[in-house]
């Protein structure tokens, strides 16, 4: 695991966390720890799941949300993370990407999904630009590469 800090002028400080292969539980447990006991800026980079699993949020209801027959059957773990946010269903192609910040460092940025989701993706159209297009729509972030 590779920590290092990142600033630009004007800009407050991001901790930048790159991992590889971390069991997303882990990750969730490391995540909850900084949100918990550092008032410090995270961007914590996971490249790859180390096996596929379900991770819900808070509020989500199993019975609702999983198909529960074949989640057993199929032996893959499900996991009900510390915040809100919505069921995804994480695979060995999935990489993470997780921002914890000081409110105060983005005062603009209301603590809803909707401002979350549309600040990150005005932070990733200029990580993408020429590369590929990646925009909000309806619900979902979404990056299509450019032919």
């Amino acid at each position: 695991m590779a920590t290092r800090h990142v600033a630009q002028a004007g800009r407050p400080l991001m901790n930048i966390v790159r991992m590889k292969g971390v069991p997303i539980l882990q990750q969730l447990e490391i995540e909850e720890c900084l949100l918990r006991t550092s008032s410090d800026n995270w961007c914590i980079i996971n490249d790859r799941a180390d096996r596929p699993h379900i991770v819900m949020g808070i509020s989500g209801k199993p019975a609702e949300l999983v198909e529960i027959k074949r989640v057993l059957e199929d032996n893959i773990p499900v996991i009900r993370r510390f915040t809100g946010g919505g069921t995804v269903i994480v695979d060995l192609g999935t990489i993470f990407v997780s921002f914890i910040c000081n409110k105060d460092d983005v005062a603009d940025v209301q603590p809803y999904p909707r401002p979350i989701m549309s600040w990150t993706s005005l932070l990733y159209s200029q990580v993408f630009e020429g590369i590929a297009d990646f925009r909000l729509r309806e619900n979902v972030v979404a990056l299509t590469t450019m032919e």
